[in-house]
């Protein structure tokens, strides 16, 4: 088969790289992919975000059989729509479907309506409203805007003149435009994050295995948001609590849409707070994460394009996942200044040492060639990710991968992983 993977960050190197392990997949396109991605991909230049029909066009020239969406932004305004109004098969939820992630409002408001365990929210299209609502109530607030912000758009505050704050840059700033128009002002949650995914056909679910993302730009989980600085797998997580998590949160969040003529197919992504072992739901996401799909793929034995076929035909109960019993740590290199105005255009050195290390794989985000040579162009640059016989070991791998690679300004968190060391608990596999 001939594949085509829309997007160009590490989550789509992961996805190509574990494609190209597949003795189905012919040639694998890439659009727009990376300098990592070219190495393994046929990589396109094309707007991909909303000129679907350009899409379409190169998918029927090329002949390619099936197309896997990476990133939300596409999947939010209509590409699977599209391409399957026109016989094209493609990897992903509905329009309607992911409006769980391209509307905050919307996903907080359905989880009200299907008793889905989340934190107490307000909804606000007036910042005057919603300094008013802040001043008045007690305790510490998160503040979202309602559309994409590319994971920075959730903004966790300490205090009142912090909540405050957050509700002026996102509404009146406009430091995420559009985005910000509506925000949703909700009780912060306390406990233990855990990333939830699965995969699902419509009929059937299959959990992936349990990962933990890192979020906030500096170690101890400080600072902003982020799109991700780190991952690791297995995550912490118990049989009761998986079993939990299942029966209140996934299978009532897919019977709901499919009551609401949103019928879910592909990859749900559900970010979750522990507390006391009881799960509440942070956000949802329509796709694989970045960066947990690097720590999840290096652990999947099936051939992925199997898997995602087997969603795609509705054929999902007939796999079964298995997964290496091993542990993967991914930590992200940013450039300085990440989340806010990075720097470009800085060469990237020490690649070549991660090349003869067993079972360390980087995949490349924010990389392209010039002039023969790896540069630095995005906010997130490389996630280094290590597989090893235990976490431990895992972190102890990365880390010293990391060390390894330079370029100026380079940015890392230096806690990824180190989390799930500090308590033992049984891990669902």
């Amino acid at each position: 088969m001939k594949v085509l993977v829309i997007g160009g960050g590490g989550r789509e190197h992961a996805l190509c790289w574990k494609l190209s392990q597949s003795p189905k997949v012919d040639k694998i396109y890439c659009i727009p992919g990376n300098a990592g991605i070219s190495e393994i991909a046929e990589c396109r230049q094309m707007e991909y975000e909303k000129d679907f029909s350009s899409l379409a066009q190169f998918v029927v020239k090329e002949k390619i059989d099936f197309t896997i969406v990476g990133p939300e932004v596409p999947l939010v305004n209509g590409i699977v729509d599209y391409f399957q109004k026109r016989g094209l098969a493609i990897f992903g939820p509905s329009k309607k479907a992911a409006e769980l992630e391209g509307s905050k409002v919307f996903a907080k408001k359905f989880m009200k309506r299907h008793n889905i365990p989340t934190a107490p929210f307000r909804i606000f299209s007036d910042p005057d409203k919603a300094i008013k609502y802040v001043n008045e109530e007690e305790g510490e607030k998160v503040i979202k805007a309602d559309g994409l912000a590319f994971g920075k758009g959730s903004l966790v505050t300490s205090t009142k003149k912090e909540a405050i704050e957050a509700i002026e840059l996102i509404m009146r700033k406009k430091a995420f435009g559009e985005a910000g128009r509506r925000i949703v002002v909700e009780e912060r949650l306390r406990g233990k994050e855990i990333s939830f995914f699965v995969l699902t056909d419509g009929k059937s679910i299959k959990p992936l295995i349990s990962s933990r993302d890192h979020k906030r730009i500096y170690d101890g989980d400080k600072g902003p948001n982020t799109g991700g600085m780190g991952a690791f797998s297995p995550a912490p997580i118990s049989p009761s609590l998986y079993e939990k998590i299942l029966r209140r949160i996934i299978v009532p969040t897919l019977r709901g849409m499919k009551e609401e003529g949103r019928e879910y197919k592909g990859v749900l992504y559900a970010g979750l707070m522990i507390e006391k072992g009881e799960p509440r739901v942070l956000e949802f996401n329509v796709r694989f994460g970045d960066p947990e799909t690097q720590v999840t793929l290096p652990r999947l034995k099936n051939d992925l394009l199997e898997v995602l076929w087997a969603v795609h035909t509705g054929n999902l109960y007939k796999i079964n996942l298995e997964w290496r019993h091993h542990a993967a740590v991914c930590v992200i290199l940013a450039s300085r200044g990440y989340p806010g105005k990075y720097e470009k255009g800085k060469e990237i050195q020490g690649l070549e040492n991660l090349a003869r290390i067993k079972n360390v794989f980087p995949f490349f985000a924010g990389v392209k060639k010039e002039n023969g040579k790896l540069v630095t162009s995005g906010g997130r640059v490389i996630g280094v990710t290590a597989l090893a016989d235990s976490l431990k070991r895992s972190v102890q791998d990365v880390y010293r991968a990391v060390s390894k690679v330079y370029f100026e300004g380079m940015y890392y968190r230096r806690d990824i992983g180190r989390t799930g060391l500090t308590k033992r608990a049984r891990v669902v596999e």
